[in-house]
């Protein structure tokens, strides 16, 4: 149908051959999302007509109509301005609910205009930086907020509840000030918490232990799958600081109580592969929001039959989310977005608690017996993060070398044991720690053990490639001295040539540490010593 035939009909006013022509027009463009510039002009009239129709008292099926056909134009993000204004997005808001009114009674819309008016505000709220502002100005989350908080009493169709969800999602996404205002003035975590505990249909055995059916648990239905993600989107965008600074024992709590939740996301499955591996990620991420103290409710509950455990705990959370790393190590794609949620997640859990260091130490870095191969080459879960230390990404070789580096107790010599000092040499730098020594952490002092194959190889092994090799033959076996030496100052020559042309520049470790331009680590030295000196009383 002709674009100008639609704005015609639009212009005329009469609701039964709007509805028709509307219809038809629909019914040919449901499935268009690439639009002709030459119609621009006319789009955006029949965008301005469609708002204006719709301030009309209308019957459902012809809001329901028009909103389709408001939804279809908002695809184009150039013909946005007529639904980008306040009057345009208060009757949107307003059809679909969640108009903020300080009124107690509203008249409550037809599901379907409800369903349809917030996939409008979807599309038009995430493509228009205008109308993220004026949604923040119009108060929409106060409305989204009370209707979510309704859920338990009320019977709204999944449809509606899923977009209520995602347009929460995206305007915590793309509004700061509206993620504050949802956090602490809405206390928006405790009212997501609640949704989520609702949508898994949990029930509590202790405070912080769900309760289960012997045997596996059963996929959580689709449905309820897409809502979960998009609740922990949501929790995602409002506690994105909350790791960072201190709570007090009531956050804390209900820290713990959503951290319970979340183990019991990891426990579950979906429906399908994919879907689960979607809903553990989205899993993850919010869990390395929570307090690093919090994070103690995955080690909760009590060892049952079938429960994994280590030193007395019960490890199945932990366990999980190796294995959920194991198969983002394998996959291989989009290693930073992949991986480094999961890394940072077992790095500080390993780090504040002993147990899960400990079983984690033993599932990746457990007794060496094979240094015949280079730490980087093979198939263990050992050599695929040791790859990783070298990786081109900053972000992801940083979060390995971490990780491991934790496990090993931030012992430089354990570190470089079980990596080898040339993949360890890009965190030691950057801690300061070339020299060798320990961070300070609070770790226990067990020592390391090692393998009868370990300590007999432990002679030959290179430090710098962590395995053993071949001896070479010395290449100045039968040179004089003097051939010796002429060798030496040939080889001083050509660094002293690149290091003056800039090519390279010499390094040298100071006594702190750290990597140091080779005069200035030399004469850091000769303080050092001379202070050293001082300090005895030598001249």
């Amino acid at each position: 149908m002709e674009l100008r035939t639609v704005v015609a009909t639009l212009e005329s006013g009469e609701q039964d051959t709007v509805l028709k022509v509307l219809q038809i027009y629909n019914q040919e463009k449901s499935q268009c999302f690439t639009f002709d510039d030459e119609e621009r002009e006319d789009r955006k009239k029949m965008a301005q007509l469609l708002i204006k129709f719709l301030e009309k008292e209308l019957q459902p099926s012809c809001q329901v109509t028009c909103l389709e056909s408001i939804r279809i134009l908002s695809r184009d993000k150039y013909c946005l301005d007529p639904f980008t204004t306040k009057e345009g997005l208060k009757t949107l808001s307003r059809h679909a609910g969640i108009d903020y009114s300080e009124e107690l009674i509203r008249e409550v819309p037809d599901l379907d205009v409800i369903l349809e008016s917030l996939k409008c505000l979807c599309n038009i709220v995430f493509s228009s930086p205008r109308a993220q502002e004026l949604t923040a100005e119009a108060r929409l989350v106060v409305g989204l907020a009370k209707r979510i908080k309704l859920y338990n009493e009320r019977s709204l169709p999944h449809e509606v509840k899923f977009f209520d969800l995602r347009l929460l999602f995206l305007l915590t996404a793309l509004r700061v000030d509206i993620r504050q205002q949802l956090a602490q003035e809405l206390r928006g975590i405790s009212l997501m918490t609640d949704t989520l505990e609702l949508t898994l249909g949990v029930k509590w055995m202790d405070p912080y232990e769900v309760a289960t059916e012997e045997g596996l648990l059963p996929p959580l239905p689709r449905q309820e799958t897409e809502r979960a993600m998009e609740i922990l989107k949501v929790l995602f965008n409002i506690t994105f600081d909350s790791s960072k600074r201190e709570v007090d024992e009531e956050d804390a709590a209900l820290y713990r109580h959503l951290g319970a939740l979340l183990r019991h996301c990891l426990m579950i499955s979906a429906d399908g592969e994919d879907r689960t591996e979607e809903f553990h990620s989205h899993t993850v991420n919010l869990l390395g929001n929570l307090p690093l103290k919090c994070l103690d409710v995955l080690l909760t509950p009590k060892v049952r039959p079938g429960s994994l455990e280590y030193m007395g705990v019960n490890m199945d959370a932990v366990s999980i989310l190796l294995d959920f790393l194991e198969r983002r190590l394998d996959r291989g794609h989009k290693l930073k977005e992949s991986l480094t949620p999961v890394l940072n997640l077992l790095t500080e859990s390993a780090r504040v608690h002993r147990q899960t260091r400990k079983f984690l130490k033993a599932k990746v870095l457990p007794p060496l017996r094979d240094v015949r191969n280079r730490p980087e080459v093979g198939n263990s879960l050992r050599n695929k993060l040791v790859r990783l230390m070298t990786h081109i990404d900053t972000d992801v070789k940083h979060c390995a070398a971490e990780f491991l580096f934790v496990l090993c107790k931030e012992s430089v010599s354990r570190f470089v044991k079980y990596t080898g000092y040339g993949n360890a040499a890009g965190l030691l730098a950057a801690r300061g720690l070339m020299a060798g020594g320990r961070e300070e952490g609070e770790y226990s002092e067990d020592e390391d053990t090692d393998t009868e194959e370990y300590k007999e190889a432990k002679p030959n092994i290179n430090p710098v490639t962590g395995r053993v090799e071949e001896k070479l033959p010395n290449p100045m076996e039968g040179m004089t001295e003097e051939q010796k030496e002429y060798e030496a100052m040939k080889l001083v020559n050509m660094f002293d040539k690149l290091s003056r042309e800039q090519v390279i520049q010499p390094m040298g470790i100071t006594p702190s540490g750290n990597l140091a331009p080779m005069e200035n680590a030399i004469r850091d030295m000769a303080d050092e010593r001379s202070s050293s000196d001082s300090d005895l009383g030598l001249d």
